[in-house]
């Protein structure tokens, strides 16, 4: 649905509330002037997006991907302010089975705007990990301090932790040895 048709709703919910108090129906009216304000809420708070949150609370990732894909047009129907939070669930809902795919869209969702300091810290967390595994160490380094800083709560200090210390292992490509090739030496 567009998100203006959200306000043409809630002005026809004001209308009735007003006509309903005129005809002496003022305890009704109150009720559906009250209940206008909820088109106006969703205006700003786009209920697949929350209903998507609710999902990912419940750990049902194929839950909140299938109502993330009922809004088809993001531009059209989410409030700017959401947009950020959009590719955010995006990246989320695919990090289980497609890894490399998240990291554009959290950059996306960085770029938008993410309103709460967890969340882009998850963010920023979500995009070390694509960093460290295609071997850009030091991106990934600089990304691990600012998530550090960007959470305050210290929801992910074990996340953080745990891909400091795969940093700090070195890369089995670079020191692994052919077992199968023989020992060429001086005194071989």
């Amino acid at each position: 649905m567009n998100k203006y048709i959200k306000f043409v709703i809630a002005a026809l919910m004001i209308a009735a509330g007003v006509y309903l108090m005129m005809n002496r129906n003022i305890g009704w009216g109150i009720v559906v002037v009250i209940l206008s304000a909820i088109p106006v809420f969703l205006f700003f708070k786009n209920e697949y997006i929350l209903i998507a949150f609710w999902f990912l609370r419940k750990q049902n990732m194929a839950k909140a991907a299938s109502w993330l894909t009922k809004i088809n047009n993001y531009q059209s129907q989410l409030h700017k302010s959401q947009y950020g939070y959009y590719y955010y669930l995006q990246g989320l809902t695919l990090a289980q089975e497609n890894p490399q795919k998240v990291e554009p869209f959290m950059k996306k969702a960085l770029e938008y705007g993410l309103n709460m300091k967890h969340d882009r810290a998850m963010a920023t967390l979500n995009i070390a990990a694509g960093a460290m595994q295609k071997g850009r160490r030091q991106e990934a380094i600089k990304l691990l301090e600012e998530a550090k800083r960007l959470d305050s709560a210290g929801m992910m200090t074990d996340q953080i932790k745990m891909m400091k210390d795969q940093l700090k292992m070195p890369s089995m490509q670079k020191h692994m040895h052919n077992p199968n090739m023989r020992q060429r030496g001086k005194f071989s």
